[in-house]
């Protein structure tokens, strides 16, 4: 009968039935034959278990993945929980540093819309080091395909800042090394700060990304001066737009000339001595080869110049 019993409570917490079961790290008392084999099976199905969670409970961690969030997508997630409840659970960890709460791994825009509806979070929980965060993380990101490319640059950024290699941001995001590396050349490149200001631009991919990157290499223009390009009450596709049809009329622009000033030397008669022109703040002269004269003012300029400085006191 024991042993039915507790057959009987597996296939009531299956079919969720059963009241969620507390969080544990105990040692199962058997661990060899039937009964250990049993034991694992109920371990193994309270990690696959569904509990609620007090979302007030629940920390950040893990890495900032989205840019910016639209407050009609989140008044529409919010509504729709309200109308239909939470649907899909949020994947939560222990927080390590404080056992009695949690850490988000996945759901944050749901976590968010049902903190502000006063409601329980459902959630899935599982041990996991911040590597594994991480990948679950990326790999749920990707599995969405919402993030945007400058999303995923940012958050290839960030793991790479973290100290995470290359291998774990290409699983994380699915990608090879080849993409890491073209989607770090746009982070590195393109302050953090102005990303922030253009936004997720949902409708830019790489390749205009990637000329954005060009643009402020070839222009070397500041950051700061960047964003002042940037009207914030555009939509963020535009704003990115502006900014790089910006950027590549200052590439069009032909640089202005230097003035350049110029005089005519004549000696007594009136004839041409020699030329001199001005022109960023250097002076250019030239003197037609006449009876060693060009020779003798180079071997005599030192001479001449100290002469000046006398002159004017210096």
């Amino acid at each position: 009968m024991a042993r039915k019993n507790l057959l009987q409570g597996l296939m009531d917490e299956a079919k969720g039935d059963a009241p969620a079961p507390a969080k544990t790290t105990a040692t199962p008392k058997y661990t060899k034959g039937a009964i250990g084999a049993v034991s694992q099976s109920i371990q193994e199905l309270k990690a696959r278990s569904v509990i609620e969670v007090d979302p007030r409970m629940v920390d950040a961690a893990g890495v900032a993945d989205r840019l910016e969030e639209d407050d009609a997508d989140h008044a529409a997630l919010v509504e729709s929980i309200r109308e239909y409840g939470q649907q899909v659970p949020v994947l939560l960890r222990p927080n390590p540093n404080y056992p009695e709460r949690y850490q988000v791994v996945y759901g944050r825009r749901r976590l968010r819309a049902i903190k502000e509806l006063g409601l329980q979070v459902k959630a899935l929980i599982r041990d996991l080091d911040d590597r594994a965060l991480i990948l679950a993380q990326g790999q749920e990101n990707t599995a969405r395909k919402d993030l945007t490319f400058i999303e995923r640059a940012n958050f290839a950024r960030q793991m790479r800042d973290g100290g995470y290699d290359r291998k774990v941001i290409g699983d994380a995001l699915h990608v090879d090394k080849t993409v890491i590396s073209r989607m770090l050349s746009v982070a590195d490149v393109i302050p953090v700060a102005l990303i922030e200001a253009i936004g997720p631009a949902p409708s830019v991919g790489r390749d205009r990304w990637l000329a954005l990157k060009d643009a402020m290499d070839r222009t070397s223009v500041a950051a700061e001066d960047a964003i002042g390009l940037i009207d914030a009450e555009m939509s963020s596709d535009h704003r990115f737009k502006a900014l790089l049809e910006s950027l590549e009329a200052r590439m069009r622009k032909p640089k202005t000339a230097p003035k350049i000033e110029a005089a005519t030397v004549k000696d007594e008669s009136g004839a041409e001595l020699a030329t001199a022109k001005w022109a960023g703040g250097k002076m250019t002269m030239t003197l037609k080869a006449d009876g060693g004269f060009d020779r003798w003012l180079a071997d005599n300029l030192t001479e001449i110049h100290q002469s000046w400085k006398n002159q004017t006191g210096e």
